[in-house]
């Protein structure tokens, strides 16, 4: 049986994790971003989630890319992260972080549910932000609260489709993002490690397998999946 992940921002992070562990599970991996992964096996469409028009200039290419697939994993995993609040977010950055966190998906979906049969899934990457919020990560914590109510409306829309969904929302992840998010600096990052009941930060395969195993598993169907080691809450 032929079976295809398409998948947002493997280049790096979770997202490129995730891409390897379906590899490694025999899939045939389709990656959207605008860096390529340093990976083998995956093929790679150049593209900028941010620009609302995006689809128009691969659409053909993801279509005939999974022409031949019996079962299709959609796995939305790109992101933005920027330090902003109430006071200083703006308009333009609020709506390219809500384009790559919720609408380049929704438009992604709308692509590819009709060549979706039984089996196949749609799976959203959230955050422990999908829940609470934390100071200064406005536009972030919009995005990541919006995932989970994507992902429940997919689950009421798509019954009696065979397509199921689930939210996978990763706690503090040794990832690109979250160094950069705090400068690089060790010291902020074995704080936060503090925090978790591990005392350390989640390994991005951690993820990735939590997402394939919400692939193969309908019976998650609408389910929001928290991984983040158990947090420790004050």
């Amino acid at each position: 049986m032929q079976r295809a992940l398409i998948i947002t921002g493997a280049s790096k992070g979770i997202g490129y994790a995730t891409a390897r562990h379906f590899r490694q599970q025999g899939y045939k991996v389709i990656n959207l971003s605008r860096t390529a992964p340093s990976q083998e096996g995956i093929v790679h469409i150049v593209t900028d989630l941010s620009d609302p028009d995006w689809l128009s200039a691969c659409s053909e290419q993801i279509l005939s890319l999974t022409d031949d697939c019996e079962q299709i994993a959609l796995i939305h995993c790109a992101a933005l992260l920027y330090k902003d609040n109430l006071n200083t977010v703006s308009v333009e950055s609020l709506q390219g972080v809500m384009q790559i966190g919720i609408i380049a998906p929704v438009q992604l979906n709308q692509l590819l549910l009709p060549r979706m049969k039984a089996g196949s899934s749609i799976i959203y990457v959230g955050s422990t932000l999908s829940e609470k919020a934390v100071p200064n990560a406005f536009s972030y914590v919009v995005s990541k609260h919006a995932v989970v109510g994507a992902m429940r409306s997919t689950c009421q829309d798509l019954a009696g489709t065979g397509v199921h969904t689930a939210c996978v929302c990763p706690g503090f992840t040794d990832t690109e993002m979250l160094r950069a998010h705090v400068g690089e600096s060790e010291e902020v990052l074995a704080a936060i490690a503090e925090g978790v009941t591990f005392k350390r930060l989640v390994d991005p395969e951690e993820i990735a397998s939590a997402l394939y195993f919400c692939t193969a598993n309908p019976v998650i169907n609408g389910a929001i999946i928290h991984a983040n080691l158990g947090q420790i809450e004050s």
